[in-house]
């Protein structure tokens, strides 16, 4: 780490060469003739910026037995990723060499820098509570496919399965309910001392705890937990309802940013909201201007050209034989010595149907002041717009599941309308006077509703997550309908 802390860019440059070696001899590599790229300018002007459905060809003819198509060494396994906005699902190629050198690289760095900040940490003295995927593994044409956490699972050293709970075979099991309850019986006695999962379901997960044993908060049951490395999900909305079940102050919480895709960042200080770029992952990263995003037509630069808090596309290149993927992401950087990054949301998952270009971040950033003024708790959220129709002005539709709903839902909306106005320009531009848009439209959700929506599509648990903000209605006219059924009842 301290090497590509001190020399970023020479890293990042000598890994490109690296990969563009190792794979001249597959047939991408043959294609674009990687043995004459000598540099990035090269790279950048032959290589094409690549979506999934373009490359999904030749990953279909890797999953059905062919080799060396875009990485020389087999690839047998494959990470079945359905995303929120694609009923679709994708399946990422995970190499060997992935595995190794990015994804189990990761887990050991992570807890090395957790050590390394917290000397006295008592981690080692108990277990882990790995909260994976809801898929087990399956076999294919000899090759296998699952969820990344079920990959990670099944490609871990022995040693790693001692040191962790539920065991091997809960982990895998595919029923997610089924999963959570075998989960629940195979911890609640154990001396556990950290928690790895997605924020969502890990709050889940603890709550089914707290109703089984009946103890009013987590550390009843587990005194000497005292860490939660979690990722997937902003952890904002969650924080709050963390820190009620976990009253501890010396609890940590540490950020991982990582996806079928590859492992990127990881938090290495105490406390922090900042994600270290990781550079010796085997993955070079290139950055799309979001100003100046046009999907595979885009123009990206390089690690070093980067600009801090400017909102960028992530674009990789991967050991695994992903070359200049547009992973469809979003991040901005906070410190380039060394680089960190915060995630601000998906080049897809944001509102800007009438010029308002409201992304998550916006969204995130808007909850959580509106919420620290009413003393309210968002447990989950998704907005749609609403379209004009004649001459009625559009407006943005809220659905709003709370922990801890505020006491005047209408006071709620305008707080987080003023609330919008003073982070978003673009936003305040078009709600001057109601020219464009409306006073936003804000739905109270009972208890339950998005679990129920997730568990009607079949995407409980593991790195499923609920869509927050999209440009179509689908989404939300879904929930509105699940949410009439429930009170016809």
């Amino acid at each position: 780490m301290e090497l590509f802390l001190k020399y970023p860019i020479d890293v990042q440059q000598e890994l490109l060469r690296g990969l563009l070696d190792v794979a001249r001899n597959t047939q991408l590599g043959k294609q674009y003739d990687f043995k004459t790229i000598y540099n990035y300018k090269i790279f950048a002007e032959r290589i094409p910026i690549r979506q999934y459905e373009t490359i999904e060809p030749l990953i279909e003819r890797t999953r059905k037995g062919e080799q060396n198509l875009f990485w020389p060494s087999d690839i047998q396994w494959f990470a079945k990723s359905s995303g929120t906005t694609n009923a679709k699902s994708k399946f990422i190629p995970v190499s060997n060499e992935a595995l190794e050198d990015c994804h189990l690289k990761a887990g050991k760095d992570m807890l090395g820098l957790y050590i390394h900040n917290n000397e006295d940490a008592g981690l080692f003295n108990g277990k882990g509570l790995r909260l994976g995927g809801s898929s087990a593994i399956y076999e294919d044409n000899n090759s296998y496919f699952g969820d990344l956490s079920a990959i990670i699972i099944e490609n871990m050293p022995f040693w790693a399965d001692f040191s962790s709970a539920p065991k091997y075979e809960t982990a895998l099991m595919s029923e997610w309910e089924t999963k959570m309850e075998a989960i629940v019986n195979e911890t609640i006695d154990e001396n556990m001392t950290s928690l790895v999962g997605v924020p969502s379901w890990m709050l889940v997960l603890l709550h089914r705890v707290l109703e089984k044993t009946g103890k009013e908060n987590i550390l009843e049951v587990w005194p000497n937990l005292e860490v939660y490395f979690h990722g997937g999900v902003n952890f904002n909305p969650y924080r709050e309802q963390f820190q009620k079940i976990i009253p501890k102050s010396t609890f940590q919480y540490y950020e991982t940013y990582n996806a079928s895709e590859g492992f990127f960042a990881l938090q290495d200080q105490n406390g922090s909201f900042d994600l270290l770029l990781m550079l010796d992952y085997g993955i070079f990263y290139e950055f799309i201007p979001m100003d100046q995003y046009y999907g595979e037509d885009s123009v990206a630069i390089p690690l070093e050209e980067v600009e801090l808090d400017k909102n960028y596309a992530l674009v990789i290149t991967t050991n695994s034989g992903l070359w200049r993927y547009l992973i469809g992401d979003t991040v901005k950087f906070v410190s380039r010595h060394p680089y960190r990054i915060r995630i601000t949301g998906r080049t897809k998952h944001f509102i800007n149907t009438f010029g308002e270009e409201l992304i998550i971040e916006n969204a995130e950033d808007a909850l959580k002041e509106v919420c620290q003024k009413t003393k309210a708790i968002v447990a989950e959220y998704t907005v749609a717009p609403i379209f004009m129709v004649g001459k009625d002005k559009g407006a943005h539709e809220w659905m709003i599941e709370f922990e801890k709903p505020p006491q005047n839902i209408d006071y709620f909306t305008e707080l987080l309308d003023n609330a919008l106005k003073s982070i978003n320009s673009d936003y305040e531009a078009k709600r001057y006077h109601n020219m464009t848009l409306a006073m936003p439209k804000v739905h109270q959700a009972e208890k339950g509703l998005f679990y129920k929506w997730l568990k009607k599509k079949g995407k409980l648990g593991g790195q499923h997550k609920v869509p927050r903000l999209s440009n179509r209605r689908d989404f939300i006219e879904e929930l509105l309908a699940l949410s009439q059924q429930s009170h016809s009842v």
